[in-house]
């Protein structure tokens, strides 16, 4: 808005109708087309009005009368005011004297062929006999009447007044002169009173002359009375009419032509001088082909404030023309505001051009509600789009290009994204790009930029609109991708989509809450109500709780699908585990990853989302499938016995009762693929490494990732894994430890052997050797795969051996000396061997065998002691293979 016009000074400040004026100011526009209005003293001079620059207008005075202001209007500062006054008065007209008053051409100037006296032409004598000619300047009228209330100037006049004519016509007449002027009237007056003899007495001649003449007429019209009758103007006026009618029938042809010719001339006069008002309909329609509504606007603003109060039938007939087309206008311009689509600046132009027309309409809320019902209309046309591509029958058309039909995708796009994506990625462009305009326009409209009268209720209807937009955009998106978070009533109303597969969805749930997200914040920006922008809020946070969700759902269908390849790592620095656990941890990496940067990351006007109880117990739920993921994982490799075909081929422990050792066989079979022991044990090492190490660093990557700490789904799922641990090595042992121990009393009472013969020991017996191979060849397997586990499996094969030889200790009836001296030699020597892996509860069983065997002397021990020191030095190397020094790394060997 610019600032309101002011006139300061007027040049002259006083005159006569049609005075030409130069008024200077302040604030009139800075082009002629700023200049919408000039009135002085009340009356409209714009049509004369000539703009010069923003301080100077030259216009022409019309017929005003009195003191009044200059005020002058301009488009963008509206009516302003005036400093100063001007006085327009009228002056009393003399035979010698120039007019600048029109005669209207409506007067007749010819009656009965004879000229018409003006009334202004005459003028009463002087009673003074002064000249009042030179006398320009007048005596203001209205000071006259303040000095001379109800009185006149008028010598006619009942209520004349001496003082009123003298300062009317003769204030600036000298003292000398209006003495001169007293003696000319009294003389007049003096001459009066003579009575009726002095003025025959003066007039003599003239008086006789007059009878004389009257004489004669009397004798003149007594001689025609005789002659022509009684009344001889009857024949004249009949003779004259006679006359008349035969100069009519020679002159009819001419003064028709005659009569026609100046009505053509008075019409061409009438339209040369309104050339403007017959012009303008022609004018509106060539301006509007070329959209210059501007001019239409100011011709049509000018043609009413000069014609619009005129009874002449002609303008009255113009008008009718122009304010025919000037409605045609309107209906084109408001059907134009609200075809859709359109700009904001496009709307408010043409709100301001109906406004300036006096439209019948609300130009400024037809906008903003045909924008709100173009938006609406958008969004369904986009939800039913693809609402109809996602249909179960088209499923194989379901995954379209990522922008539909309104934007034709790449062919190369086809069948990769899902139909729901694509509306999410469209509907979410397609309010960001219109709504901002729906709330430019209503800001407008409220704020009076528009310049419309806001009516009363607007507001809560406007709210109604907007909140509108908002929860539809919302729940078309909970209908596409979380429709159980609608009520009933909205899934009735939406319907129902086919919601893709999960590993269809989940690679764009990132992109669809970017999407949302950038929506959100543009509408911020907008300066929203704060209940409009928690219903995206709300969405949000349900979108973001989906999409951790699915992705942890995700990695954990990633988890199901790994496949064991059985490929021991002995380069790292855990050796005797596979890709499998370092598989599961980059996985959980990965989606921690992501939901860090996706999910956990807040934008403007969000908060954290696992302060949300409920999102907080989603992550935990999560987090304890995605691990125990892994753990069914490891529980269906440790179980899948049946897929061994070549279970036979398994290395088998050695027996002394007719099967000769087979020693350690391969471990893979023709296939690639371990046998039965092998993959338990490299199961177990997996499941050691997965507790002991990817946890950890698992619960270190969370942590660093800004998640709470999972204590609770990380205990679980590590109490799983012992429970796993222990079924495992349970299932490994049933598969050695049995075999092992079964031999050892077959193997004890070989060829008939009884503890209570007679006999001289010199060395440990076979049987006992052959356990010692056995463990040997156990911890063997065991460490070829890792030996981390040499700690978890030897302890407990020791442990059964142990048992064992207390068992078939207590069955023994009577000992000879020398069984005894056998006994505990044989004892003592596996005591000796399997220290390093003997627990507690081994030992003890060791010693209570050993307390089983009656004890020898002295001298019957010294046989005992040279027994196990001949057994240490010649299976030298079966101790080192189970002592602690040689339980270090070790490469796989070829066998």
């Amino acid at each position: 808005m610019a600032p309101p016009p002011v006139v300061t000074g007027l040049s002259p400040n006083e005159g006569l109708p049609g005075t030409r004026i130069t008024i200077r100011g302040e604030n009139f526009g800075s082009k002629p087309t700023d200049l919408i209005g000039l009135t002085i003293c009340g009356f409209d001079c714009l049509l004369s009005a000539e703009w010069k620059s923003p301080n100077k207008i030259i216009a022409i005075s019309g017929p005003v009368k009195g003191k009044g202001e200059v005020i002058v209007a301009t488009r963008l500062g509206g009516i302003g005011t005036c400093n100063v006054t001007f006085k327009g008065y009228h002056e009393t007209i003399g035979p010698m004297k120039e007019s600048a008053v029109w005669v209207e051409e409506t007067t007749p100037l010819f009656v009965w062929g004879r000229h018409s006296l003006s009334p202004s032409s005459y003028q009463q004598e002087d009673p003074l006999g002064l000249s009042v000619e030179g006398n320009d300047k007048k005596f203001p009228e209205e000071d006259l009447m303040s000095y001379f209330p109800e009185k006149s100037g008028d010598i006619a006049a009942n209520n004349f007044s001496a003082g009123w004519f003298l300062l009317e016509n003769h204030h600036a007449t000298s003292f000398n002169d209006l003495q001169a002027g007293l003696l000319h009237l009294r003389r007049k007056v003096e001459g009066q009173k003579e009575g009726q003899l002095s003025f025959l007495k003066a007039n003599i001649g003239s008086v006789m002359d007059q009878v004389d003449t009257l004489v004669n007429l009397k004798e003149k019209l007594e001689g025609d009375v005789s002659k022509f009758g009684s009344e001889p103007t009857l024949k004249l006026e009949k003779s004259i009419k006679e006359s008349e009618r035969e100069g009519r029938k020679l002159f009819d042809d001419v003064l028709a032509r005659r009569d026609r010719a100046e009505k053509t001339r008075n019409a061409l006069n009438v339209l040369a001088r309104f050339r403007f008002l017959f012009c303008l309909p022609c004018v509106i329609d060539r301006n509007i082909k070329k959209g210059e509504y501007d001019i239409v606007i100011n011709d049509y603003i000018r043609v009413k404030n000069l014609f619009n109060k005129t009874d002449v039938p002609i303008f009255k007939s113009a008008l009718n023309e122009v304010e025919k087309r000037i409605k045609d206008l309107q209906k084109k311009l408001h059907t134009d505001l609200q075809t859709m689509p359109i700009t904001v600046e496009q709307q408010k132009r043409l709100i301001r051009y109906l406004v300036n027309l006096d439209c019948p309409y609300d130009p400024a809320w037809d906008a903003i509600k045909s924008r709100s019902d173009f938006i609406n209309e958008k969004i369904k046309q986009i939800y039913n789009f693809h609402n109809t591509v996602d249909k179960p029958d088209t499923k194989s058309k379901s995954n379209t290009s990522k922008y539909s039909k309104y934007n034709p995708p790449p062919v190369t796009d086809l069948n990769t994204v899902p139909a729901n994506v694509n509306f999410i990625d469209e509907i979410c462009i397609s309010v960001s790009e219109t709504f901002p305009d729906l709330w430019k326009i209503g800001q407008a409209y409220f704020s009076g930029e528009l310049r419309v009268k806001v009516e009363a209720g607007r507001h809560v209807e406007f709210k109604h609109i907007v909140m509108t937009i908002m929860e539809c955009f919302c729940k078309s998106i909970r209908s596409s991708l979380i429709p159980n978070t609608l009520d009933k009533s909205d899934k009735n109303t939406f319907g129902t989509w086919t919601i893709p597969e999960l590993e269809e969805v989940a690679p764009f749930l990132p992109e669809i809450l970017r999407c949302v997200r950038s929506t959100y914040i543009a509408l911020i920006k907008l300066d929203l109500p704060s209940e409009a922008l928690d219903i995206i809020s709300a969405l949000l946070l349900d979108l973001r709780i989906h999409c951790m969700s699915t992705l942890f759902k995700q990695a954990a269908e990633q988890i199901k699908q790994l496949d064991e390849n059985w490929k021991i790592d002995f380069s790292g620095d855990h050796i005797g585990i596979t890709e499998l656990p370092i598989k599961f941890e980059c996985i959980i990496q990965d989606v921690i990853q992501i939901v860090k940067e996706s999910v956990l990351s807040t934008e403007q006007r969000e908060t954290a989302l696992l302060a949300n109880p409920a999102a907080h117990k989603e992550l935990d739920k999560q987090i304890e499938a995605v691990l125990m993921s892994f753990h069914n994982v490891l529980n269906n490799l440790s179980s899948d016995e049946g897929s061994d075909d070549d279970e036979d081929n398994s290395p088998v422990v050695s027996q002394l009762i007719g099967t000769p050792v087979n020693g350690y066989k391969s471990n893979y079979t023709n296939s690639n693929t371990p046998v039965w022991e092998h993959r338990l044990l490299i199961t177990l090492s997996n499941c050691l490494y997965t507790k002991n190490v990817v946890f950890t660093n698992i619960i270190k990557k969370f942590k660093e990732s800004g998640f709470p700490i999972p204590e609770g789904p990380v205990h679980n799922a590590k109490s799983k894994l012992d429970i796993l641990e222990k079924s495992i090595l349970e299932k490994y042992l049933e598969q050695k430890s049995d075999p092992l121990v079964g031999t050892i009393e077959p193997s004890m009472y070989l060829g008939r052997f009884d503890w209570d013969l007679d006999i001289t020991p010199n060395n440990i017996r076979p049987y006992a050797k052959e356990c010692i191979n056995n463990v040997i060849h156990v911890h063997s397997e065991v460490n070829s795969i890792s030996s981390s586990l040499l700690e978890s499996v030897l302890p407990q094969v020791v442990l059964t051996i142990a048992e064992e030889l207390y068992r078939l200790m207590s069955c023994v009836q009577k000992f000879s000396k020398g069984g005894a001296q056998q006994a505990r030699a044989d004892i003592s020597a596996l005591q000796i061997f399997f220290d390093h892996y003997s627990t507690h509860k081994a030992r003890s069983y060791f010693q209570e065998a050993l307390d089983i065997i009656p004890p020898l002397e002295n001298s019957d021990s010294t046989v005992v002691q040279d027994i196990l020191r001949q057994c240490k030095a010649r299976m030298r190397i079966q101790l080192l293979c189970l002592t602690s020094q040689a339980n270090g790394p070790v490469t796989k060997r070829s066998h």
